[in-house]
């Protein structure tokens, strides 16, 4: 028995040396900072209300935070490793806005190892409220034309979606730092008129929703008949110029595809010519030898043989290329899926090139014939999600 209680005391006595001798060495010789994380706080995040909270550390030691510099918790003993310590951050009290947390951790060895970790976040306890722009009971917008949404928050929205159609599109502000948010919804040419509702649901930067509803009418238009010919020997010519334009409509599925989410432009658009004549109303149903009835989903203008087209308004060049079809064609890219499109050019204005920024005014080429033209005119083309509407709406200043 006695022999028995000896191992014991011998037992103990080695471990208590053993955790004497690391308790020693780790208080003298680490210099190993704290490893700290917060939890329910990210960088960069929207905080409303009380927000929940807590620290670990992988050491023992003191916490300290600083809200905006001023102390929210001072030194604050962590007894255990990766104790989980809670605090609430009281945003309620604090102004709108952005803010800074501070949190320092001090080790309790020798060399006081200390960590600082900073969190920027951003406070919005105010309730979300919005309404549309137009208070008109009913709009109206005709066949083939561009329906304007707008609606005014009283702050900031994360995101928020038009949902018109059977299909969404995604509002954005009407100009840098603005509260007022819109989308651009095409309306095709084959739309039945109708009344339609329009749903606007908006979400801010914490989380809260709300939803608006407005009721348009599609309006049918009178669109008219023309009958075209081109020879023979001019879709042969084109066709051994241009490039194959069974590949025209999925090059611009791509483009509308990787359109920046960005408006590009501001204010209304011009007409890409001085024009001296319509040659060809948009939406005209026209018939043709080689392409059968279709409708002419652009407006043709004309002025001078060989004058110069410049850009209706600010985006990026993203084609710059012959088809057998339309001939010498430009696409501008004006951000948000909207893009124009030019065709028949005589030649391209030497100074662009695909990748370039472009400004309102600048010229993109020449007047021409080049493509499946029977005369000097400008093939003016707008598109929203790859659906055309009628360019002209959009150099009106009331639109």
């Amino acid at each position: 028995m006695a022999l028995r209680i000896r191992h014991l005391i011998i037992f103990f006595l080695s471990v208590f040396f053993v955790w004497f001798g690391w308790a020693t060495y780790t208080y003298f010789f680490d210099i190993q900072e704290p490893h700290l994380q917060i939890v329910g706080l990210e960088q960069g995040q929207w905080c409303a209300g009380d927000v929940q909270c807590s620290l670990l550390s992988s050491k023992k030691g003191e916490i300290s935070l600083l809200l905006d510099g001023k102390p929210l918790v001072t030194k604050f003993n962590m007894v255990y490793r990766q104790e989980d310590h809670p605090f609430i951050l009281p945003t309620k009290t604090i102004a709108n806005g952005a803010h800074e947390l501070v949190v320092e951790c001090v080790d309790t060895t020798y060399h006081k190892n200390r960590i600082c970790l900073k969190r920027s976040f951003f406070v919005d306890n105010i309730p979300l409220q919005a309404a549309l722009v137009r208070t008109d009971a009913t709009q109206k917008v005709l066949q083939g034309r561009t329906l304007h949404v707008q609606f005014q928050a009283n702050k900031e929205v994360d995101h928020a979606f038009a949902s018109v159609l059977s299909n969404k599109y995604e509002c954005f502000p009407e100009s840098k730092g603005s509260f007022i948010y819109e989308c651009y919804v095409p309306i095709s040419c084959e739309e039945q008129p109708n009344e339609y509702l329009a749903t606007v649901d908006l979400v801010d930067k914490v989380g809260n929703s709300l939803c608006l509803d407005n009721r348009f009418q599609v309006i049918a238009f009178p669109f008219k008949k023309e009958f075209l010919h081109i020879s023979a020997e001019k879709v042969k010519e084109e066709e051994a110029l241009g490039n194959d334009s069974a590949l025209f409509e999925n090059e611009i599925k791509e483009i509308v595809d990787q359109s920046p989410r960005e408006k590009l432009w501001r204010g209304s658009f011009c007409t890409p010519i001085d024009i001296a004549r319509i040659t060809c109303d948009f939406g005209t149903i026209r018939t043709t030898q080689h392409r059968g009835r279709y409708a002419h989903r652009a407006v043709d203008v004309i002025n001078m043989p060989k004058s110069v087209v410049w850009a209706p308004q600010d985006g990026i060049v993203v084609m710059k290329k012959r088809f057998a079809l339309s001939g010498n064609s430009v696409i501008i890219d004006h951000g948000w899926g909207i893009i124009s499109l030019f065709f028949h050019l005589e030649d391209f204005a030497p100074s662009i090139n695909v990748g370039d920024t472009i400004t309102k005014g600048r010229p993109l080429g020449y007047l021409g014939k080049t493509g499946y033209a029977s005369g000097y005119h400008l093939h003016w083309e707008m598109r929203i999600n790859n659906v055309p509407v009628d360019p002209m709406q959009w150099t009106k200043t009331t639109f």
